[in-house]
């Protein structure tokens, strides 16, 4: 009701995909607040013009990293951020896929979540490819802030999107998966334990997707329990990398040889 009536008829002249996709983005961050932040209120922000939409979900709850980290038992919210990241995470199967932020982040040429002392942004770079930025807030937000933003002119639907992600039985199957995420501040990425809170849930999907944008090494441990440990274990997940310097392609080769 608060899309029909409140924004679809501020969506004017806009390409039938492009309002397809705000419709999806939008109902899906608004029920995740209804029904996850335990906020009575949401604040929403609607901005168009010639070339871009912007689209702003603002409640006064929990906070969604501070909600994942407390129904998973997780350390800290940063390792909320990364598990969000990943898709298929929901605290509540029976209203939830746990795919909502998942797809909806990957429709919108950015999308953006503040909550707490954290935030996570999402940039599309061309086709399916993305920049991926998170870090620490200069001012804690209390509840969440989801921004949403996309051309006017956007080509693609939300089918493109599905189909990108899904296998022929429609099988959510793939995940990318920024391994910044799984590095706290001031810290490299060299143990088995840190490899395996990123290998975390890794076996809910067929195809993985690792991109080490913003990482320029990674420890020996690291690497084995990653490329030789877990695909010894589990032989039918693909393994994919993107964005490796030259001193991970070196790790990574070092260790599939043995």
């Amino acid at each position: 009701a608060v899309w029909r009536f409140r924004i679809l008829p501020l969506l004017k002249d806009v390409k039938r995909n492009v309002v397809d996709l705000c419709h999806y983005g939008f109902t899906e961050i608004l029920n995740n607040a209804i029904d996850h932040s335990g906020s009575p209120t949401a604040l929403i922000s609607y901005e168009q013009d010639y070339a871009t939409i912007k689209m702003t979900i603002l409640d006064d709850g929990i906070g969604i990293f501070q909600r994942i980290q407390r129904d998973f038992k997780l350390p800290d919210a940063r390792s909320a951020l990364l598990e969000l990241s990943k898709g298929k995470l929901t605290s509540d199967k029976k209203k939830h896929a746990g795919e909502g932020i998942f797809f909806t982040s990957r429709m919108f040429d950015e999308f953006a979540i503040e909550s707490g002392d954290l935030f996570y942004i999402k940039h599309r770079q061309r086709d399916f490819e993305w920049l991926i930025e998170s870090g620490d807030l200069a001012q804690y937000v209390r509840g969440t802030a989801v921004h949403m933003s996309i051309s006017t002119d956007a080509s693609w639907t939300t089918q493109d999107v599905f189909n990108e992600y899904q296998g022929d039985d429609f099988r959510f199957r793939k995940t990318h998966v920024p391994i910044k995420l799984g590095r706290y501040p001031n810290e490299q990425l060299v143990s088995r334990s840190q490899a395996k809170r990123v290998l975390a849930r890794f076996d809910s999907f067929s195809e993985v997707l690792l991109d080490f944008e913003g990482v320029p090494q990674i420890g020996q441990a690291f690497a084995d329990e990653m490329f030789r440990v877990f695909p010894n274990d589990h032989p039918e997940i693909k393994i994919l990398t993107i964005n490796t310097s030259p001193d991970i392609k070196k790790m990574i080769e070092y260790i599939r040889a043995q």
